[in-house]
Protein backbone atom coordinates (compact mmCIF):
# COMPACT_ATOMS: atom_id res chain seq x y z
CA UNK A 1 0.00 0.00 0.00
CA UNK A 2 2.76 2.59 1.10
CA UNK A 3 4.52 1.70 -2.01
CA UNK A 4 1.61 2.28 -4.41
CA UNK A 5 0.90 5.75 -2.55
CA UNK A 6 4.47 6.23 -3.03
CA UNK A 7 4.10 5.66 -6.72
CA UNK A 8 0.75 7.89 -6.81
CA UNK A 9 2.62 10.90 -5.20
CA UNK A 10 5.48 10.42 -7.56
CA UNK A 11 3.98 10.18 -10.62
CA UNK A 12 1.62 13.29 -9.34
CA UNK A 13 5.05 15.02 -8.83
CA UNK A 14 5.97 14.13 -11.91
CA UNK A 15 2.78 15.35 -13.58
CA UNK A 16 3.38 18.98 -11.77
CA UNK A 17 6.56 19.26 -12.98
CA UNK A 18 5.90 18.78 -16.24
CA UNK A 19 3.06 21.03 -16.38
CA UNK A 20 5.33 23.30 -14.58
CA UNK A 21 8.11 23.12 -17.31
CA UNK A 22 5.41 23.77 -19.99
CA UNK A 23 3.23 26.78 -18.87
CA UNK A 24 7.67 28.30 -18.28
CA UNK A 25 9.21 26.77 -21.25
CA UNK A 26 8.02 28.53 -24.08
CA UNK A 27 6.90 32.19 -24.59
CA UNK A 28 4.47 32.76 -26.25
CA UNK A 29 1.40 30.16 -25.55
CA UNK A 30 -1.26 32.30 -26.41
CA UNK A 31 -2.07 35.15 -28.67
CA UNK A 32 -0.47 38.64 -28.63
CA UNK A 33 -1.88 41.94 -29.00
CA UNK A 34 0.17 45.00 -30.42
CA UNK A 35 -1.21 48.50 -29.11
CA UNK A 36 -0.46 50.89 -31.25
CA UNK A 37 -0.51 54.61 -29.83
CA UNK A 38 -1.25 56.35 -33.42
CA UNK A 39 -3.99 56.12 -35.63
CA UNK A 40 -5.26 53.40 -38.46
CA UNK A 41 -3.71 53.74 -41.66
CA UNK A 42 -0.97 56.48 -40.48
CA UNK A 43 2.87 55.21 -40.93
CA UNK A 44 3.34 53.25 -37.76
CA UNK A 45 -0.37 51.34 -37.63
CA UNK A 46 1.16 50.23 -40.75
CA UNK A 47 4.28 49.38 -40.51
CA UNK A 48 3.36 47.60 -36.98
CA UNK A 49 0.74 45.42 -39.37
CA UNK A 50 3.36 44.27 -41.28
CA UNK A 51 6.03 43.58 -39.35
CA UNK A 52 3.41 41.63 -36.75
CA UNK A 53 2.26 40.14 -39.92
CA UNK A 54 5.60 38.58 -40.77
CA UNK A 55 6.94 37.78 -37.25
CA UNK A 56 3.78 35.67 -36.69
CA UNK A 57 5.41 33.13 -39.13
CA UNK A 58 8.05 32.51 -36.54
CA UNK A 59 5.99 32.09 -33.59
CA UNK A 60 3.14 29.51 -32.66
CA UNK A 61 0.35 31.97 -31.89
CA UNK A 62 -1.57 34.77 -33.88
CA UNK A 63 -0.50 38.99 -32.86
CA UNK A 64 -3.62 41.14 -32.90
CA UNK A 65 -3.16 44.69 -33.81
CA UNK A 66 -5.52 47.39 -32.19
CA UNK A 67 -4.96 51.29 -31.74
CA UNK A 68 -5.07 53.23 -28.55
CA UNK A 69 -4.82 56.73 -29.44
CA UNK A 70 -4.93 60.29 -27.54
CA UNK A 71 -3.20 61.66 -25.18
CA UNK A 72 0.26 64.09 -25.23
CA UNK A 73 2.54 62.41 -28.02
CA UNK A 74 0.65 59.11 -27.97
CA UNK A 75 1.06 58.75 -23.97
CA UNK A 76 -2.59 57.07 -23.76
CA UNK A 77 -1.38 54.21 -25.47
CA UNK A 78 1.99 53.92 -23.72
CA UNK A 79 0.19 54.25 -20.18
CA UNK A 80 -2.29 51.29 -21.15
CA UNK A 81 0.25 49.14 -22.37
CA UNK A 82 2.45 50.02 -19.56
CA UNK A 83 -0.68 48.95 -17.47
CA UNK A 84 -1.01 45.91 -18.88
CA UNK A 85 1.39 42.83 -17.45
CA UNK A 86 4.92 42.80 -18.05
CA UNK A 87 4.74 39.16 -19.95
CA UNK A 88 5.29 40.37 -23.17
CA UNK A 89 1.78 39.25 -24.09
CA UNK A 90 1.21 43.27 -24.44
CA UNK A 91 3.15 44.93 -26.91
CA UNK A 92 3.39 48.79 -27.88
CA UNK A 93 3.47 50.05 -31.49
CA UNK A 94 5.53 53.43 -31.47
CA UNK A 95 7.90 55.76 -33.03
CA UNK A 96 10.28 58.16 -32.56
CA UNK A 97 7.77 60.75 -31.64
CA UNK A 98 6.83 58.93 -28.10
CA UNK A 99 9.78 59.91 -26.62
CA UNK A 100 8.42 63.29 -26.35
CA UNK A 101 5.48 62.28 -24.09
CA UNK A 102 7.56 63.37 -21.13
CA UNK A 103 8.58 66.46 -21.73
CA UNK A 104 5.38 67.43 -23.08
CA UNK A 105 3.52 66.06 -19.32
CA UNK A 106 2.45 62.96 -21.15
CA UNK A 107 3.43 60.70 -18.62
CA UNK A 108 6.29 60.77 -15.98
CA UNK A 109 9.31 58.35 -17.17
CA UNK A 110 12.23 58.33 -19.87
CA UNK A 111 12.23 55.90 -22.83
CA UNK A 112 14.53 53.45 -21.46
CA UNK A 113 10.86 52.09 -19.75
CA UNK A 114 10.44 49.94 -23.17
CA UNK A 115 12.80 47.51 -24.64
CA UNK A 116 11.85 48.47 -28.77
CA UNK A 117 12.85 47.03 -31.90
CA UNK A 118 13.05 49.63 -34.68
CA UNK A 119 11.41 48.52 -37.85
CA UNK A 120 12.61 51.62 -39.72
CA UNK A 121 11.48 54.80 -41.05
CA UNK A 122 10.78 57.44 -43.53
CA UNK A 123 11.84 61.31 -44.17
CA UNK A 124 9.05 63.98 -44.11
CA UNK A 125 8.11 66.74 -46.39
CA UNK A 126 5.77 69.30 -46.25
CA UNK A 127 2.70 69.19 -49.12
CA UNK A 128 -0.41 71.18 -49.75
CA UNK A 129 -4.01 70.25 -51.52
CA UNK A 130 -3.44 69.75 -55.28
CA UNK A 131 -5.63 72.70 -55.86
CA UNK A 132 -3.75 74.72 -53.45
CA UNK A 133 -2.23 78.45 -54.45
CA UNK A 134 1.07 77.47 -53.12
CA UNK A 135 3.18 76.16 -56.23
CA UNK A 136 6.68 76.02 -54.06
CA UNK A 137 7.87 76.07 -50.55
CA UNK A 138 8.80 79.81 -50.67
CA UNK A 139 5.50 81.13 -51.51
CA UNK A 140 4.00 79.26 -48.87
CA UNK A 141 6.17 80.67 -46.48
CA UNK A 142 6.37 84.11 -47.49
CA UNK A 143 2.26 83.73 -47.13
CA UNK A 144 2.66 82.73 -43.42
CA UNK A 145 5.15 85.53 -42.42
CA UNK A 146 2.49 87.98 -43.94
CA UNK A 147 -0.31 86.53 -41.88
CA UNK A 148 1.56 84.58 -39.22
CA UNK A 149 -0.45 81.92 -37.24
CA UNK A 150 -3.29 81.89 -39.83
CA UNK A 151 -2.40 79.53 -42.23
CA UNK A 152 -3.68 76.16 -40.42
CA UNK A 153 -1.09 73.54 -40.83
CA UNK A 154 -1.06 69.67 -39.72
CA UNK A 155 1.74 67.78 -38.46
CA UNK A 156 0.34 64.48 -36.65
CA UNK A 157 -0.26 64.90 -32.73
CA UNK A 158 1.75 67.51 -30.49
CA UNK A 159 4.99 66.32 -29.91
CA UNK A 160 5.26 63.90 -33.39
CA UNK A 161 8.28 64.19 -35.44
CA UNK A 162 5.99 65.59 -37.75
CA UNK A 163 4.85 68.51 -34.97
CA UNK A 164 8.66 69.10 -34.37
CA UNK A 165 9.44 69.12 -38.01
CA UNK A 166 6.81 72.31 -38.31
CA UNK A 167 8.54 73.71 -35.61
CA UNK A 168 12.11 73.52 -37.16
CA UNK A 169 11.17 74.71 -40.28
CA UNK A 170 9.36 77.80 -38.76
CA UNK A 171 12.37 78.25 -36.95
CA UNK A 172 14.81 77.91 -40.11
CA UNK A 173 12.50 80.05 -42.38
CA UNK A 174 10.86 82.60 -40.03
CA UNK A 175 7.48 81.56 -40.47
CA UNK A 176 4.45 81.05 -38.37
CA UNK A 177 1.92 78.19 -39.09
CA UNK A 178 -1.07 77.44 -37.30
CA UNK A 179 -0.51 74.17 -35.74
CA UNK A 180 -3.79 72.04 -36.18
CA UNK A 181 -3.15 68.71 -34.37
CA UNK A 182 -4.67 65.22 -35.32
CA UNK A 183 -4.64 62.02 -34.03
CA UNK A 184 -2.27 60.36 -36.10
CA UNK A 185 -0.64 61.16 -39.96
CA UNK A 186 -4.09 59.87 -42.04
CA UNK A 187 -6.20 62.33 -40.39
CA UNK A 188 -4.15 65.18 -40.93
CA UNK A 189 -3.44 64.69 -44.37
CA UNK A 190 -7.12 63.88 -44.58
CA UNK A 191 -7.61 66.56 -43.18
CA UNK A 192 -5.24 68.73 -45.90
CA UNK A 193 -7.22 66.96 -49.17
CA UNK A 194 -10.63 68.00 -47.25
CA UNK A 195 -9.13 71.91 -47.17
CA UNK A 196 -9.58 72.12 -43.44
CA UNK A 197 -5.66 72.55 -43.35
CA UNK A 198 -3.47 74.56 -45.64
CA UNK A 199 -0.72 71.83 -45.36
CA UNK A 200 0.32 68.77 -44.19
CA UNK A 201 3.96 67.77 -42.50
CA UNK A 202 4.35 63.60 -42.70
CA UNK A 203 6.14 61.10 -44.22
CA UNK A 204 7.06 60.42 -47.88
CA UNK A 205 5.86 56.85 -46.74
CA UNK A 206 2.46 58.26 -45.83
CA UNK A 207 2.13 61.01 -48.46
CA UNK A 208 3.24 58.94 -51.21
CA UNK A 209 -0.13 56.95 -52.80
CA UNK A 210 -1.95 60.28 -52.25
CA UNK A 211 0.47 62.21 -54.61
CA UNK A 212 0.68 59.80 -56.48
CA UNK A 213 -2.90 59.83 -56.90
CA UNK A 214 -3.05 63.63 -57.71
CA UNK A 215 -4.63 64.67 -54.14
CA UNK A 216 -1.28 66.04 -52.32
CA UNK A 217 1.44 68.12 -54.09
CA UNK A 218 4.54 68.08 -52.62
CA UNK A 219 6.55 71.56 -52.10
CA UNK A 220 9.99 70.29 -50.06
CA UNK A 221 11.51 67.69 -48.03
CA UNK A 222 12.83 68.27 -44.62
CA UNK A 223 16.25 66.26 -45.24
CA UNK A 224 18.73 67.68 -47.13
CA UNK A 225 18.53 65.30 -50.16
CA UNK A 226 15.58 65.60 -52.90
CA UNK A 227 13.29 62.86 -53.67
CA UNK A 228 11.92 61.39 -56.74
CA UNK A 229 7.86 60.67 -57.04
CA UNK A 230 5.02 60.61 -59.30
CA UNK A 231 7.42 61.80 -62.37
CA UNK A 232 8.52 64.90 -60.18
CA UNK A 233 11.89 65.59 -58.49
CA UNK A 234 10.75 66.99 -54.51
CA UNK A 235 13.50 69.42 -53.80
CA UNK A 236 15.20 69.77 -50.03
CA UNK A 237 13.80 72.33 -48.02
CA UNK A 238 17.42 72.97 -46.81
CA UNK A 239 18.68 74.70 -50.53
CA UNK A 240 16.35 77.18 -49.59
CA UNK A 241 16.31 78.22 -45.97
CA UNK A 242 20.03 78.23 -44.55
CA UNK A 243 19.03 78.27 -41.19
CA UNK A 244 17.32 74.73 -41.32
CA UNK A 245 20.77 72.76 -41.00
CA UNK A 246 20.17 73.96 -36.90
CA UNK A 247 17.62 72.16 -36.10
CA UNK A 248 16.75 69.27 -39.15
CA UNK A 249 17.10 66.86 -40.21
CA UNK A 250 15.00 64.62 -37.65
CA UNK A 251 14.93 61.18 -38.55
CA UNK A 252 11.82 58.60 -38.11
CA UNK A 253 12.50 55.27 -36.04
CA UNK A 254 8.83 52.97 -36.29
CA UNK A 255 8.37 49.70 -34.51
CA UNK A 256 7.36 48.28 -31.70
CA UNK A 257 8.36 47.54 -27.62
CA UNK A 258 7.61 45.47 -24.61
CA UNK A 259 8.11 46.42 -21.12
CA UNK A 260 12.29 46.45 -20.04
CA UNK A 261 11.62 44.36 -17.31
CA UNK A 262 9.90 41.67 -19.29
CA UNK A 263 11.61 38.53 -18.91
CA UNK A 264 14.77 37.18 -20.72
CA UNK A 265 12.59 34.20 -22.62
CA UNK A 266 9.91 36.95 -23.81
CA UNK A 267 12.57 39.17 -25.18
CA UNK A 268 14.79 36.30 -26.82
CA UNK A 269 11.42 34.99 -28.38
CA UNK A 270 10.70 38.72 -29.98
CA UNK A 271 14.23 39.72 -30.93
CA UNK A 272 14.67 35.74 -33.03
CA UNK A 273 11.12 36.21 -34.51
CA UNK A 274 11.96 39.79 -35.38
CA UNK A 275 15.47 39.29 -36.88
CA UNK A 276 13.88 36.53 -38.96
CA UNK A 277 11.37 38.92 -40.12
CA UNK A 278 13.84 41.70 -40.78
CA UNK A 279 15.58 39.41 -42.85
CA UNK A 280 13.12 38.33 -44.85
CA UNK A 281 12.38 39.27 -48.82
CA UNK A 282 9.04 40.41 -48.12
CA UNK A 283 9.65 43.26 -45.74
CA UNK A 284 12.63 44.69 -48.00
CA UNK A 285 10.17 44.06 -51.01
CA UNK A 286 7.45 46.07 -48.74
CA UNK A 287 10.13 48.83 -47.51
CA UNK A 288 11.09 49.43 -51.27
CA UNK A 289 7.55 49.82 -52.55
CA UNK A 290 6.87 51.98 -49.64
CA UNK A 291 9.51 54.63 -49.53
CA UNK A 292 11.06 53.14 -46.08
CA UNK A 293 14.46 52.42 -45.30
CA UNK A 294 14.84 49.45 -42.86
CA UNK A 295 16.13 49.15 -39.65
CA UNK A 296 16.44 45.96 -37.67
CA UNK A 297 18.05 47.25 -34.69
CA UNK A 298 16.79 46.15 -31.49
CA UNK A 299 17.51 45.64 -27.32
CA UNK A 300 20.48 47.77 -26.34
CA UNK A 301 20.94 48.64 -30.14
CA UNK A 302 17.81 50.44 -30.49
CA UNK A 303 17.77 51.31 -26.76
CA UNK A 304 20.85 53.55 -27.63
CA UNK A 305 19.33 55.03 -30.76
CA UNK A 306 16.05 56.04 -29.22
CA UNK A 307 18.28 57.20 -25.64
CA UNK A 308 19.83 59.84 -28.27
CA UNK A 309 16.22 61.20 -30.25
CA UNK A 310 14.88 61.47 -26.73
CA UNK A 311 17.32 63.97 -25.95
CA UNK A 312 17.66 65.75 -29.30
CA UNK A 313 13.72 66.21 -29.28
CA UNK A 314 13.16 67.15 -25.50
CA UNK A 315 16.13 69.57 -25.74
CA UNK A 316 14.77 71.07 -29.13
CA UNK A 317 11.05 70.69 -27.90
CA UNK A 318 12.68 73.26 -24.81
CA UNK A 319 14.88 75.32 -26.80
CA UNK A 320 11.82 76.20 -29.26
CA UNK A 321 9.44 77.18 -26.35
CA UNK A 322 7.00 73.86 -26.33
CA UNK A 323 8.47 71.48 -23.88
CA UNK A 324 6.32 72.15 -20.41
CA UNK A 325 8.57 69.72 -18.66
CA UNK A 326 12.49 70.60 -18.00
CA UNK A 327 14.44 67.54 -19.43
CA UNK A 328 17.32 68.01 -16.80
CA UNK A 329 14.40 66.82 -14.31
CA UNK A 330 13.42 63.62 -15.97
CA UNK A 331 17.09 62.58 -15.99
CA UNK A 332 17.53 63.23 -19.60
CA UNK A 333 20.92 64.49 -20.91
CA UNK A 334 21.92 67.25 -22.69
CA UNK A 335 23.04 66.25 -26.01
Amino acid sequence: MELKFARILGAAALSAGLATSASAQDYPYRDITTAVVWGAGGGTDTINRMIMAEMEKHLPVSINVINQTGGVAGSNGMVYVMNQPDDGYTLVGLSESNVTAAVQGGWDKKFDYWYPFIVGGSPDLISVPANSPYGTIEELVDAAKAAPGTIPAAASGAGSIHHLNLLAIESGSGATFKFVPYKGSAPGQEAAIAGEVALVVTSLAEQAALIEGGQLKPLAMLTPETAEIAGMTVPSAFDVYDGLDKYLPLKQAIGFAVHNSAGGEVKAALGSAFEKAIAGDKVAEWAAANNYDVGGQYGDEAAKIFETLEANFAYTLQELGAATVDPAKLGIVKP
